[in-house]
């Protein structure tokens, strides 16, 4: 399960869309959209990283935390007049804490049409199971309380 922690992140993230401040200033990252679920016996994860090269993607786990991390270069050339920049760049980045319940060994990561896919493995150990009952003569455990 993906736990989220972070409640400033998303208030950081509502301060840059209403103020303006796409552009990375001052060095500081820029957040990226994503959606999370579970199907089945893994959780998905999509980023939205639109026009970003993916050799800048990096992914790395330390500790069940998921750091994610892109960076998108202006179009124009350098030494180019810039007449509009509304599209954000610079360096992007996302932090998950991953439950002990999913399998950061076994993460599958891909990139199409602008959008990051992790797929991240429930471990064995969390899965459910069915569990035996043995019993007496006639199959039934008898509860004294």
């Amino acid at each position: 399960m993906l736990m989220r922690t972070d409640p400033f992140r998303d208030l950081d993230r509502l301060a840059q869309q209403v103020f303006g401040s796409a552009n990375t200033p001052a060095g500081r990252p820029s957040a990226m959209p994503m959606d999370a679920y579970r199907s089945g016996d893994e959780f998905l994860v999509h980023f939205d990283l639109p026009g970003i090269d993916p050799e800048t993607i990096e992914l790395d786990v330390e500790r069940n935390v998921l750091n994610v991390r892109a960076e998108r270069r202006g179009p124009a050339p350098e030494g180019a007049e810039m007449i509009v920049a509304e599209r954000p760049t610079g360096t992007f980045t996302r932090q998950l804490f991953l439950g002990e319940t999913l399998d950061t060994e076994r993460i599958d990561a891909s990139y199409e049409s602008g959008v990051l896919t992790l797929r991240i493995p429930v471990a064995e150990q969390a899965k459910p199971r069915r569990i035996r009952i043995s019993g007496g003569d006639s199959g039934r455990k008898q509860i004294t309380g």
